[in-house]
């Protein structure tokens, strides 16, 4: 049995466990990446926050905890939907053995964007940073057992709820050692732990070490220095830079935000490190997915951090595919755009928390989409950049929920992904290089260096990335939609049930989805044995599981979705706000 189940032991009675699935201890396997054949998917997985103090028949009201007999309604074996409530054990390991069942045979690898452990949200039962690192490192193993022993890439990131209490941040004092230093003083509650410092800390030594299959041996000194890491995931072609947004995060008042007047700043360091990371994958003409936990907004990050982030985003569109992130629980995108571009002042924004404010998100996008100039008008879509928020697999406080993506690798080998590198990707993806970003000129544009001398394979610029490029174009690497996986039914199941995942919706438009995105004779963008009936025909033309009907995810993708979500109150404003909250209420 796995370490978790020593924490209990400091665990009064009441607080025990009664007896239910845990966390399977895996069989340890030898990792290897071999020569796999690349399948053109991987899987976002997010939020999973296991709770060992869950109870069957306890009342949401404690957090599913404790039984409060002369309430109706009960927590459920495998979870309580639409209630802050966090996953039992039983819905975390069916969920990953589900995952191996369906999809191990059928993705490339897999994007798994933190919270991990419980939230702190029972004062009854508090949580030791101990257990969060138990919690964590359950999960590791068995996503070792699950995606690495079958040479599967996963990529993590750490979220919020994987180093501190939820809100014990703002308590904390932040004592400033040197230029290089940074660590927080959580008094009596964490008397040794170090969570945001700028060199190797406990914290960073701790996932380093229950992450070791994860990240590789190159990246192991930034990661021991902040918490940060990339890895080519489809050596010599596919890359994914994995972000730590705790010295972004404004609820974090342990970090100054990215102030212009402190290259030290772990955040500052961070954007340094990220910059160099772009160019270097830019200059090997590889394509990179970005991924975190709490999503870029200037609400979310500090206004700086926000600001340089979108900067790199737009600087570099030619290189990063998308961006990948959860914390919110609600399924949604949204645009960064080069107006959000602050290079300018110092201040920290005051936070603007949306998990608690749900009800004006949906508001807010329609606003901000109905905004787009309309297409007879003209976009430079060089001036955006789209972020996929993912809804989590907690049924807090909706229902459990993860995506299979689909990517463009048309043309490719299909005998093993080592033979993907090589000078002739060049050819297919359309660029060889893009301009460096200047600043701003008078009138507000954005202003770069080499644009005339840049032909990038024979495509000229469209704004400051060639059209030629995969985030702008179908071509390889391109990402061509998800499916969207969910368990409306948690509640109905018991001890004797099997769960069932159920396909939520896709966004592709059916021709798509059984082309393989491009030719006739090309298999389908997902497994026709995890699709329901009616889409297995590839005759179907119609379906409530494809609302949206999109070619593929590149920018002018979204941005044509979102002009019509904002262009009315029809039907696919409609789903989309269904979406949004997988099938709840936005709260109020």
């Amino acid at each position: 049995m796995l370490a978790i189940w020593l924490v209990l032991g400091l665990c009064s009675p009441a607080t025990s466990l009664p007896a239910q699935v845990v966390l399977d201890e895996p069989q340890l396997h030898s990792l290897h990446t071999g020569d796999r054949g690349l399948h053109g998917r991987f899987l976002h997985i997010t939020d999973v926050h296991p709770d060992p103090f869950y109870k069957h028949g306890a009342h949401p009201s404690t957090a599913c905890h404790r039984k409060k007999p002369k309430k109706k309604r009960r927590a459920g074996y495998y979870g309580t939907a639409y209630k802050e409530c966090d996953s039992p054990l039983a819905l975390t390991n069916f969920t990953l053995d589900n995952l191996e069942e369906r999809w191990s045979d059928e993705i490339d690898f897999v994007i798994w964007t933190g919270d991990s452990a419980r939230h702190d949200n029972d004062d009854k039962i508090p949580r030791p940073l101990s257990e969060v690192y138990e919690l964590n490192r359950a999960v590791a193993e068995k996503m070792k057992q699950v995606f690495s022993s079958k040479g599967i890439p996963v990529v993590p990131t750490i979220g919020n709820n994987d180093v501190w209490r939820a809100h014990f941040c703002f308590r904390c004092s932040f004592l400033r050692l040197t230029s290089a230093e940074y660590i927080f003083d959580f008094s009596a509650q964490y008397p040794s732990s170090r969570l945001v410092s700028f060199r190797p800390n406990d914290i960073t030594r701790t996932y380093s070490s229950m992450w070791s299959d994860f990240i590789p041996p190159e990246s192991r000194a930034s990661f021991l220095q902040g918490g940060y890491f990339s890895v080519e995931v489809v050596p010599g072609a596919l890359a994914v830079v994995s972000l730590n947004t705790m010295y972004f995060y404004s609820s974090n008042e342990g970090v100054d935000g990215c102030p212009m007047s402190d290259d030290d700043d772990p955040g500052n360091r961070q954007f340094t490190w990220f910059e160099d990371q772009l160019k270097v994958f830019r200059s090997r003409q590889l394509q990179v997915w970005v991924i975190g936990h709490v999503p870029p907004t200037d609400g979310h990050y500090y206004s700086r951090c926000y600001g340089r982030y979108v900067e790199l985003s737009l600087r570099f569109q030619d290189t990063i595919l998308g961006h990948l992130f959860g914390h919110l629980n609600t399924d949604h995108f949204y645009f960064m755009k080069a107006d959000d571009v602050h290079v300018d002042g110092d201040a920290k924004l005051k936070t603007f928390n949306l998990t608690e404010h749900t009800a004006s998100l949906f508001d807010t996008l329609v606003a901000d989409f109905s905004r787009l100039p309309a297409p007879q008008d003209g976009m430079d879509y060089g001036n955006y950049a789209v972020v996929n928020v993912n809804p989590s697999v907690v049924p807090n406080p909706y229902v459990p929920t993860f995506r299979a993506y689909a990517y463009n690798v048309t043309g490719l080998p299909t005998s093993g992904v080592r033979e993907v590198g090589g000078s002739e990707r060049c050819d297919r993806v359309g660029f060889r290089g893009s301009p460096d970003y200047q600043g701003k000129s008078e009138s507000g544009a954005m202003k770069w260096e080499g644009r005339d001398e840049l032909k990038g394979c024979g495509v000229d610029f469209d704004g400051r990335v060639p059209f030629g490029s995969p985030s702008r174009r179908n071509l390889l690497w391109t990402p061509l939609g998800y499916a969207q996986y969910w368990m409306p039914k948690v509640e109905e199941y018991d001890a004797r049930d099997t769960p069932e995942y159920e396909l939520e919706y896709l966004t592709f438009s059916l021709s798509r989805l059984h082309a393989g995105g491009r030719t006739s004779n090309a298999q389908p963008l997902i497994p026709l044995e995890n699709l329901p009936e009616e889409l297995r025909d590839t005759g179907v033309d119609k379906s409530k599981y494809a609302p949206y009907g999109m070619d593929d995810l590149t920018i002018a993708s979204w941005v044509e979705l979102a002009r019509r979500i904002g262009k009315d109150g029809g039907k696919v404003r409609k789903r989309f706000r269904k979406y949004m909250y997988v099938g709840g209420k936005a709260e109020t």
